[in-house]
């Protein structure tokens, strides 16, 4: 076992319990970077998603558009349009950046319906996974409707455990998380 993935219901708490792990394994002195996602509301309403580097950097992943953008392509996933050059722009230096130095831990919160808007980010998911000195510890959607293929390959992948999140466990699964990827990191 190489990598770490969480999966389950949205809102379920995936990306908490990613940044507590981060924390803890960034206390042992391994080497963490990469990125997660937050909601972003206005007036208690969620609007849209950021992407969030583990450094602070923050960039627009997508906003709630009625309208479409006139003169270029636009991405939606339901009623959001997903702002592929922002995503782009701040996550895939963080995948060059993996590939540097001792061994170390890669996040990738998450790979889903919009981030796979984009073919750069699909090849660096890839590469990652196959990196030699590189573990990640990521999430994933439950499976629904038409599969995601990426989101499969991660699933069938010999190196990766999955851990189901609930509202049950979510608790409970810290531990088991961060031994996992204690011996992913070995």
């Amino acid at each position: 076992m190489k990598h770490v993935f969480l999966t389950g219901a949205p809102g379920v708490g995936k990306t908490t319990l990613v940044k507590k792990v981060c924390e803890s394994v960034l206390s042992t002195g391994v080497s963490v970077n990469g990125f997660y996602t937050e909601e972003v509301r206005e007036r208690g309403r969620r609007v849209g998603f950021d992407v969030v580097t583990l450094t602070g950097d923050r960039g627009r992943l997508s906003r709630v558009s009625s309208e479409s953008a006139a003169g270029r392509r636009e991405y939606r996933v339901g009623q959001y349009a997903v702002d592929l050059q922002s995503f782009e722009s701040l996550v895939l230096p963080l995948f060059k950046e993996r590939q540097e130095g001792s061994r170390r831990l890669f996040v990738i919160d998450e790979i889903g319906k919009m981030e796979l808007f984009s073919q750069k980010f699909i090849r660096a998911v890839r590469e990652t996974l196959d990196a030699s000195r590189c573990s990640v510890l990521g999430t994933i959607p439950v499976p629904k409707g038409k599969p995601l293929a990426l989101v499969e390959e991660v699933r069938s992948r010999q190196d990766v455990k999955i851990f189901m999140v609930t509202k049950e466990n979510r608790d409970g699964l810290f531990d088991e998380i961060v031994s996992a990827l204690q011996e992913c990191l070995k």
